[in-house]
This record gives structure tokens, C-alpha cells and sequence, in this order.
């Protein structure tokens, strides 16, 4: 009988709609769901074997958008089928995904012990920061709410880059505003220097915290070997025949 397959996907989304990449109770939905519950609703339309059970490696919060951000999961099909193809694997979740601003852009069949998050060298995020719109409406219509808009200069769109292994709540939109506050003249350098050395979010200024429009997630790094399957293992792994879906 196969085992259970292991899969590492990488997934995109526009996070504008979504209460933030976790999945959330059903009590406390309003109305909004995680991206996390959408991964598992199409999981489960494969009809595995075994309970779905995704493992994220990076939290964004509800507005914060990703081009690459990766959870792991378990698969085991029924009447005792080999486990998918990384590509139809990719094909079918995209196809029950639907119209959800969600979309798997790759998967890797990885050795049953791997953890998505726990497993993570690195973590990369942009902030995109729109300069020198009077309205957010002079915006494309692809921008308007994927950046934070500023007035009153003339500088273009800017990025900045964060990469680290991991971050504090938050940290990435605090370090952004703070920036962005010294350079509007609203907090000084000394200001900075003493909310940095303070090493508490409690003494972070309220109302600086850049707004979650403008941040993407755009990279998960990952060793190559620890993505590797064992080559009894990889032997084991046939291509899938019939429906796809089962």
C-alpha cells in the first residue's frame, strides 16, 4: 500500500480579500476566510485518504500579498493509487482554486520529515512605496491597491527589500513606516535610534506602522538537498493514470 506523499507547494495570492494567509475558525469568518482555507477546500476536492492539514511557512496578515510563499501537506489517495505528479498535482489544485486570487505556481514531493516553516533559510519581502501621486486614484489599476501612495513629492515607486530567517509581527510595515516617518520629517534620527535600541514593540509610535497594501512576500528559501527525495523513494513515486481528481 502507497504511503502517505508529502508536497511542498508555492502558491501566490492578492491579499486584498482575504483575513490573511492562516486559516480562520469558522465562528470567526465574517465573512472572510484565510488563504490556508481555500488551500485545504481544494485539497480536500482531491478526495485524499487521510484529514487535510496545511502547514504554512510564512504568516501575512489580512492586505499583505504574496508571489511566493510555500506550506507543506500530507496526500494519500484512495483504492491504493500512487501519489500525484508534482504537475498534475499543480494542475488540479489550481483547477478546484477557481476564481480565488490564488494561485499554485510549483510543488516538490519532499522526504516525509520536511516542515515548510521549520525548514526555511530565509524569508524575503518587498515593500512598494508609490511617490509623488496627489490621489491614489492616478494610480494603474494593477497599483492601486497593491502599494502605499504618498503625496506631495516627486519621486517615482519605490521598493524595499527585507530578506531574514524569519520576522516579528509586524516588523517589516514598523520598519517601513519609521522610514518613512524620518523622511517626512516626523521622526527624527535620535527618535529612531532610542525606539531601536528599546528592543519593545511597546515603544513603537502609534500610527507609523506602514499600511499592509504595499508589502508582498516574494521568495522562501530552501536548501536543494533538503527538498531531495531518497532515490528508493523517488522510485516508488509513478506517474498517475485515469482521473486525476480521485
Amino acid at each position: 500500500m502507497h504511503n502517505p506523499a508529502r508536497y511542498l507547494i508555492f502558491f501566490q495570492y492578492i491579499g486584498t480579500k482575504y483575513s490573511g494567509v492562516v486559516k480562520v475558525p469558522p465562528q470567526q469568518q465574517g465573512g472572510k476566510k484565510g488563504v490556508q482555507d481555500h488551500l485545504e477546500d481544494a485539497i480536500r476536492r482531491l478526495r485524499p485518504l487521510n484529514p487535510v492539514s496545511l502547514s504554512v511557512s510564512s504568516r501575512t496578515d489580512a492586505g499583505v500579498h504574496a508571489l511566493s510563499n510555500s506550506a507543506h501537506f500530507d496526500l494519500q489517495r484512495k483504492n491504493d493509487k500512487p501519489p500525484f505528479t508534482e504537475d498534475i498535482l499543480v494542475e488540479a489544485l489550481n483547477f478546484h482554486l477557481g476564481t480565488e486570487q490564488i494561485r499554485i505556481t510549483h510543488a516538490h514531493r519532499v522526504p516525509d520529515d520536511f516542515h515548510a516553516r521549520f525548514r526555511a533559510l530565509s524569508r524575503t519581502y518587498v515593500y512598494r512605496i508609490a511617490l509623488g501621486v496627489s490621489h491614489f486614484s492616478q494610480l494603474p489599476l494593477t497599483d492601486r491597491d497593491l502599494c502605499w501612495s504618498l503625496h506631495r513629492t516627486e519621486m517615482p515607486l519605490w521598493e524595499l527589500t527585507f530578506r531574514s530567517r524569519s520576522f516579528l509581527y509586524k516588523q517589516v510595515r514598523r520598519m517601513t513606516g519609521a522610514l518613512v516617518a524620518v523622511g517626512q520629517g516626523r521622526l527624527s534620527v535620535p527618535q529612531l535610534k532610542e525606539i531601536m535600541e528599546a528592543r519593545d514593540s511597546l515603544a513603537y509610535p502609534q500610527g507609523l506602522v506602514a499600511p499592509a497594501r504595499g508589502l508582498f512576500l516574494t521568495k522562501v528559501d530552501y536548501r536543494e538537498t533538503d527538498l531531495q527525495l531518497s532515490q528508493q523513494t523517488s522510485e516508488q513515486q509513478l506517474p498517475s493514470s485515469g482521473n486525476s481528481e480521485d
